[in-house]
Order: C-alpha cells, then structure tokens, then sequence
C-alpha cells in the first residue's frame, strides 16, 4: 500500500518549493487573513507521483512539515 504525504498546515510557510518539485501532488491552498491573502501547501492527489519524487519534494521544505501519514 503506497504512503501518503501530509502537510502540517500550521508549521507551512507558504514557500512553494513543494508545489514546484512536485506539481503532481502538492498545490497551494490560498486562505485570507486580515485582508491579506497566504497560501499554504496542501496535498491534493497523494498517489500523483512516485514515492521518491515526493521524498524529493519533502526534502526541499525549508521547515520540514511535509511528512508520511
């Protein structure tokens, strides 16, 4: 059975570097706060790439809160 990644919403900064390594399966999610839009990564297709092309993308996150549920 394949892994799934998760992201942790509070821990995302929004950097994008996951959406970029791996386009297949992360995406940004914009939410707004006090007028200001920011987006976070989010999963959207788990099983839209390769297992290591995914590891690939976690391995790009700068705070480290993309992991396997």
């Amino acid at each position: 059975m394949p892994r799934t990644p998760v992201v942790d919403q509070e821990a995302c900064i929004g950097c994008e570097n996951c959406t970029l390594v791996c386009p297949e399966v992360f995406r940004m999610q914009e939410e707004e706060h006090d007028g200001h839009s920011h987006g976070k990564a989010m999963v959207y297709n788990p099983t839209g790439a390769p297992e290591a092309k995914i590891e690939a993308a976690m391995d790009q996150c700068p705070v480290a809160c993309i992991y396997w549920g």
